[in-house]
């Protein structure tokens, strides 16, 4: 197969769409011999900030001499973003030879009379075999939706469960309160493993710990460790903080907004179990050198300046709130337009509510997927919402009209990960 070839393949699965449970996955993993289990995994789920968790963590844990393999989802332009390792993307080449071992398991599940595996599915079983080949010393995967039915939950003994937020998201999946949620999402912590979770509504909080307790686990609440802000800036943040009586001061991190401040406080805490379990061997020097390196593509990411131009990944209730409380942070007093494109999934009510915070300038759009709003149906929603709107339906057309544009101090792309992901590679094909 060549690399176009294999991506059409993966995604041809694409129609058994997203079917929790682990029992095809698991009999996939059988027939690969399980290579989750010969890897340290570092398992990381929740609603919103896994990814810059992760990101963190696989920035400093690299920075201290460890050879990392991550796994993230979804990618914003290239397939091969999803698999990683010590800094580099899965080759195309790999990605042809590591799909068509898989399949091979995959015909013999057919055979066996199994129903088919998800395309979720059977791109984890492709990581999972690449990574188990890569020599690595820790796999920091993240879960791609909810937590005990998902793919990545086959690994059967993490050396370290991570929740970073409970927020309301994909309800039909997941349930329709915080409690429930963080009940689904608590699935990923083993018997004996170490838990840390960043979550602030109690009824939830208070659901995974008791999860973790009724597991023999250790737990963090990462929550609880008490920061200061030293500096916000267009190009960072930097905070003072304390875990169990090691200071840090002035940690600086590049990634933008207050909540980034708790994703990172989450990720130091894991770094600081990690340690405490004499797992890892960290220098300070290059803790900090790990933080201010770690970068989240996608999530407050400035494109442009002059002016600015950002895209966040904020696509759903509490992505919306960290938006707006970053922007009213960094931009108060700016002219601000918002280009939105918002999957039919969402709470578009919520979603519009929150931007509103922002500004009272749209366009509204299509981001290149079957589930998004059309955008007039969105433009109508704006207006009905007492805002000033207009529809553009294609991305790059919103785009190049943006750029025309004079009298703007910002303009911000959100709503959904696919909208980003094609903006982005808009600006970078212009680069090139």
């Amino acid at each position: 197969m060549t690399y176009q070839e294999t991506l059409d393949r993966i995604h041809s699965f694409q129609r058994f769409g997203s079917k929790l449970g682990l029992e095809r996955m698991s009999r996939l993993m059988e027939h690969l011999n399980n290579p989750q289990e010969t890897m340290r995994v570092i398992h990381v789920g929740g609603t919103n900030g896994k990814g810059s968790v992760c990101r963190f963590l696989y920035s400093v844990l690299q920075d201290n001499g460890y050879k990392i393999g991550l796994y993230t989802s979804p990618y914003l332009e290239r397939f091969t973003e999803r698999i990683e390792c010590n800094g580099s993307e899965i080759s195309k080449e790999d990605l042809i030879q590591y799909t068509k071992r898989v399949l091979e398991k995959v015909d013999l599940m057919l055979e066996e009379g199994m129903e088919s595996p998800t395309e979720f599915e059977l791109i984890t079983a492709i990581a999972f075999l690449y990574f188990s080949e890569q020599n690595i010393d820790f796999l920091i995967l993240e879960v791609g939706l909810g937590g005990s039915g998902d793919s990545t939950n086959v690994v059967s003994n993490p050396l370290v469960s991570v929740i970073t937020s409970i927020s309301y998201d994909h309800m039909e999946y997941l349930g329709d309160t915080l409690e429930k949620i963080s009940i689904e999402k608590s699935g990923i912590i083993k018997p004996g493993s170490q838990v840390i979770y960043s979550v602030e509504d109690n009824s939830a909080s208070a659901a995974i710990k008791r999860i973790a307790d009724a597991a023999g686990c250790n737990t963090y609440d990462a929550l609880s460790v008490p920061f200061r802000v030293v500096e916000k800036t267009i190009d960072g943040y930097s905070f003072d903080t304390e875990i169990e009586e090691e200071k840090y001061k002035k940690l600086r991190i590049s990634m933008i907004g207050m909540h980034q401040i708790r994703n990172a406080i989450c990720a130091l805490t894991v770094i600081n179990v990690l340690q405490k379990e004499c797992i890892i061997k960290t220098e300070k020097s290059k803790i900090y050198a790990g933080f201010l390196k770690a970068r989240q593509t996608g999530r407050f990411e400035i494109l442009k300046r002059k002016p600015y131009m950002i895209i966040d990944g904020a696509h759903n209730e509490a992505g919306a709130v960290s938006l707006a409380a970053t922007i009213k942070e960094l931009f108060a007093g700016c002219r601000i337009l918002m280009v939105i494109g918002i999957l039919t999934d969402k709470k578009i009510d919520i979603m519009l509510e929150k931007f509103r915070e922002i500004t009272q300038d749209f366009i509204a759009t299509e981001p290149n997927n079957p589930r998004s709003i059309a955008a007039a149906d969105l433009c109508n929603a704006i207006q009905k919402a007492g805002m000033k709107g207009i529809a553009i339906e294609k991305p790059e057309e919103a785009y190049r009209y943006v750029e025309s544009l004079t009298g703007y101090d910002v303009i911000v792309f959100a709503g959904s990960l696919y909208l980003i992901g094609e903006v982005r590679g808009i600006l970078n094909h212009e680069k090139e």
